[in-house]
């Protein structure tokens, strides 16, 4: 009894001897299942060792008295277990290397994590519900849907809608990429611009009522609680100021900012996953994607955004050449982060405006678009801002046969160097200048020292040779964007959605005018607004500043010469390296040098350890073991140990 409980006190005391030294050499937490687990099967197989050393060593006698004297057997098995104890180490050594530990942050944290994966579960039954009460459950689970062509995309638009926000904005991406997704569905997820479930007058004037601090009408005469249009993330009512002016508040879902929580929470998590283990995902940059997707509905939340950027645009447009499209006035005095209050405009989404535009004369539907375009590369090119969301649904057909853009969330702003290089990437590609196009890319985006100039302008160029017979134009500059990636070329974001908006805005204008083809009749106008770009006003107040730079440059360059030619007459001059003269940067190269400092010593110690083993010379410690080999074996143990956390600091990434 006495003897099996102080082997198990002796297993107790091993097991936290290894995890905590594990822990010490290494820098980092180990998980204490592993190192409890190792531990046992380490001290199990070092009982059988330890008794091999007892009796290969020459410690005892063969009556099993010790032959040698105590302290020298105290030094032999403490040496022994401190190398049963160095093999635990390395045994956690190479699980780490292989299976690293996951922290969890101790109970709370864990407690937190545990409530999150649960609501995350919940929100994937519940999407996975809502499929297969649309009939959409074999597709979920990967089966087949027979004769699906005539209801599958009406189940899809019910679905996305019971969904709720960020599955109904998903639907209204894809309603935009024709060039991905069938017509039949094109054509039903463009419902979902204006045909989200509504949510009750109660629940909406509960939150006017919060957002205003007061009552409803100390602000407004009149308010309608039958909603005008019900979208993705707010309701739309119309309304009436005290002082009579009509307008329209768009008031957001009550658990609008919680849905989109949640289910952003979801899209990152399987974007990584997807990225982490698929090559699609990676060369497409799904997790950059899923990022952009996730704060461009968080931007959505904030009204206070939109009305600053409506305000903006309404005054580019106010300043425009082209009359085609309006702006509604945002009242920013009474908006706030959940309601925005704006001008009420009379007229229907262009996705739902078939019938009326079909009645319009061809020649004014391309005229239409035409003047859309115009008023949208002139805020892109000219002024530097654009709306950056121009799918049919943000884009109002009125009563006076102009288009209103609403839903101002989302821009674009592009500095005016970039504008300037955009215009000549333009004008290069509808020119199918692949060598124009390839020298502007290359200003543009970053290239990495061995990137295949010539393999790049081939690829462009067989890009801008399949515009040329190409009926999406869109879809050319996403593939152009896709042959960028391909090189790793690092393309501004704001590049990017210049490029994406084109997209976009080719479905919309396509709904205008079926046969509206972006390069003849559009991008032609691209040298008319580079002309604007580079009015003579503009490139004399750049010459202007160059030169009001240069003049304050040249003031100082006699006072540098003198402290030059000075330094020089007294030979003093001299060039001071600024490298590595950091905090972090001498702390980065002090951990190296002693990383390798330490990884010297270890290699030299075992291969010291080793000559001392095999060698032959000096006296007998025991009647089987040199004293030299003894020595041998303890440098060795002290090097294992060095070796053990170098190699961990080299090669395992910290958690942190």
């Amino acid at each position: 009894m006495l003897a099996a409980l102080a082997v198990g006190l002796a297993a107790i005391l091993y097991i936290l001897v290894v995890g905590l030294l594990a822990r010490r050499v290494l820098e980092t937490p180990i998980g204490w299942p592993r190192a409890i687990i190792v531990g046992l099967v380490v001290f199990v197989a070092s009982v059988s060792l330890l008794r091999a050393v007892e009796l290969g060593s020459g410690l005892l006698a063969p009556a099993g008295s010790l032959a040698v004297d105590r302290v020298i057997f105290v030094l032999f098995i403490t040496v022994a277990a401190g190398w049963t104890v160095a093999c635990g180490i390395g045994i956690l050594v190479a699980l780490e290397l292989v299976w690293p530990t996951r922290h969890f942050g101790g109970p709370v944290a864990a407690v937190k994590a545990f409530r999150a994966r649960r609501r995350r579960a919940r929100r994937y039954a519940q999407v996975l519900a809502i499929a297969s009460r649309h009939g959409l459950g074999p597709l979920v689970h990967g089966g087949k849907v027979s004769d699906a062509a005539a209801w599958l995309p009406g189940a899809l638009v019910d679905a996305l809608n019971e969904a709720g926000v960020t599955f109904v904005k998903f639907g209204q991406v894809l309603s935009t990429r024709d060039d991905l997704v069938p017509p039949e569905y094109t054509r039903a997820l463009a419902t979902l611009q204006a045909g989200s479930s509504t949510v009750a007058w109660d629940r909406i004037r509960t939150v006017i009522e919060q957002e205003l601090g007061g009552p409803i009408d100390a602000t407004f005469a009149s308010i309608d609680e039958q909603p005008l249009a019900a979208a993705s993330v707010a309701q739309v009512h119309t309304a009436t100021l005290l002082d009579g002016t009509e307008v329209v508040v768009k008031v957001q879902r009550p658990d609008a900012a919680a849905q989109v929580r949640a289910d952003v929470d979801i899209i990152l998590r399987l974007a990584a996953r997807i990225e982490e283990r698929t090559d699609w995902g990676s060369e497409y940059g799904v997790v950059d994607l899923a990022d952009g997707f996730a704060a461009a509905l968080n931007e959505e939340l904030d009204y206070r955004i939109e009305a600053a950027n409506m305000t903006a645009l309404g005054r580019i447009a106010d300043e425009s050449e082209s009359a085609a499209i309006r702006i509604p006035r945002a009242f920013e005095a009474v908006s706030t982060a959940r309601m925005l209050v704006m001008d009420r405009v009379d007229g229907e989404p262009i996705g739902a405006s078939a019938d009326r535009l079909s009645q319009l004369d061809p020649e004014l539907r391309t005229e239409l678009a035409k003047g859309v375009l115009d008023a949208v590369l002139e805020q892109a090119l000219v002024r530097g801002m654009f709306h950056a969301d121009l799918h049919p649904g943000n884009l109002l057909l009125t009563a006076d046969g102009d288009i209103a853009l609403i839903d101002c969330g989302s821009v674009g702003v592009l500095e005016r160097s970039l504008r300037e290089r955009i215009a000549a990437l333009l004008l290069a590609v509808i020119n199918d200048d692949d060598i124009g196009t390839t020298d502007v890319v290359l200003l543009v985006a970053e290239a990495a020292d061995d990137t295949d100039r010539v393999a790049l302008q081939r690829d462009i160029g067989r890009v801008l040779t399949r515009m040329q017979v190409s009926t999406q134009t869109g879809r050319i500059f996403m593939q152009l964007l896709d042959v960028l990636r391909d090189h790793r070329l690092a393309v501004p974001p704001a590049m990017t959605l210049a490029f994406r908006t084109i997209v976009s805005l080719e479905g919309s204008l396509r709904r205008i005018d079926p046969d509206f083809d972006l390069v003849e009749t559009g991008l032609a106008r691209v040298p008319h607004f580079m002309r604007r770009m580079l009015a003579w006003r503009r490139v004399l107040g750049a010459a202007e500043a160059t030169a009001a730079v240069a003049a304050v440059q040249a003031r100082t360059m006699p006072r540098r010469i003198d402290a030059i030619t000075s330094s020089l007459e007294r030979g003093t001059l001299g060039v001071r390296v600024r490298a590595f003269e950091g905090t972090d940067e001498r702390s980065w190269i002090g951990s190296i040098v002693a990383q390798l400092t330490t990884t010297l010593i270890a290699i030299a110690g075992i291969v010291t350890a080793a000559i001392l083993v095999v060698s032959d010379a000096g006296p007998f410690l025991t009647a089987n073991v040199r004293t030299t080999a003894f020595v041998g074996v303890v440098i060795g143990l002290a090097a294992f140990l060095l070796l053990f956390r170098s190699l961990r600091v080299a090669f395992v990434r910290r958690r942190r």
